[in-house]
């Protein structure tokens, strides 16, 4: 997909370019919530050995809760902008462990223009317990 092709922003069509990538496949991302008028989407994260942080113990890596923060502002600004975009910075904050059977991350998209886009996500585990936020800068350029 390139960034200036149509793109389905139904949660179907999202899970469908979800799965795209071999990397959002390996980490089990799925979309649930798409509300383009709000600007807002979810994605969900299961938790996997592969994506522990110390074996055995359920605590989420944070490099996999970082690339579930830029994946969900990604699909997010997709939504809300039409246009596939790459992150031009990237910043995380570690509230607590993320720990659980599931991660949750929330993206609200603050602006979409015609070269940048922004959007802030919060990461909740699966207690609704707030664990990480950050901010997301892309490029919308189409050009």
């Amino acid at each position: 997909m390139t960034s200036t092709e149509t793109v389905d922003t139904s949660t179907a069509g999202l899970n469908a370019l979800l799965r795209t990538s071999p990397y959002n496949e390996f980490l089990g991302l799925t979309c649930t919530l798409a509300d383009a008028d709000a600007g807002r989407l979810v994605l969900e994260m299961p938790l996997r050995p592969e994506l522990e942080r110390i074996g055995g113990e359920p605590q989420f890596h944070g490099g996999p809760v970082a690339s579930l923060i830029d994946t969900t502002a990604v699909f997010a600004t997709i939504l809300v902008s039409g246009v596939v975009p790459p992150t031009v910075n990237l910043r995380v904050d570690y509230l607590r462990p993320s720990s659980g059977t599931r991660l949750v991350a929330t993206a609200t998209v603050r602006r979409a223009g015609r070269s940048v886009g922004v959007a802030d996500v919060d990461v909740t585990d699966d207690q609704g317990r707030l664990t990480a936020i950050g901010r997301a800068t892309l490029s919308t350029a189409t050009g």
